[in-house]
């Protein structure tokens, strides 16, 4: 019975940390526009940090530990926008030529089989050494 509790209670656990991540993803709008996402990135940068600093110090008081200072993080000077845009379209391009470029391939494929079928045919009478009018399979491509 303790063993379906705590199974119960983990499942919660991971479903609500699921649940809040979602809405404050979409609290934030970090899947709208890339301005958004940006400012959202610029405000973790500065509220993290403290953030963190002021837990650490929190807990050091609490249990009588010393933690050791962290180092700061890396600024970070990267184009985002840019970066997701391209992967973005990239991504769309590859996935609207698709349809042709199946068509493409499967022709050359049903091509390549048609060949490889006439050659096995030629093959055949010429194995065989049967001359009749239909050719050795029985069809008018070996004639």
């Amino acid at each position: 019975m303790v063993s379906r509790v705590w199974s119960l209670m983990r499942f919660l656990i991971k479903g609500s940390v699921a649940g809040g991540a979602v809405y404050l993803v979409y609290d934030q709008e970090l899947l709208g526009p890339s301005d958004k996402s940006e400012a959202a990135l610029r405000k973790a940068e500065e509220v993290v940090p403290p953030a963190v600093y002021q837990f650490s110090q929190y807990v050091s008081q609490q249990t009588g530990l010393q933690i050791p200072q962290l180092p700061a993080p890396p600024k970070i000077n990267f184009p985002i926008r840019e970066s997701w845009n391209s992967g973005i379209i990239k991504v769309m391009s590859a996935l609207s030529a698709a349809p042709s470029k199946a068509r493409e391939y499967s022709r050359e494929g049903w091509e390549y089989l048609k060949e490889r079928t006439k050659l096995g045919c030629v093959l055949l009478a010429s194995v065989l050494k049967l001359h009749s009018p239909e050719g050795a399979c029985g069809q008018p491509c070996c004639a």
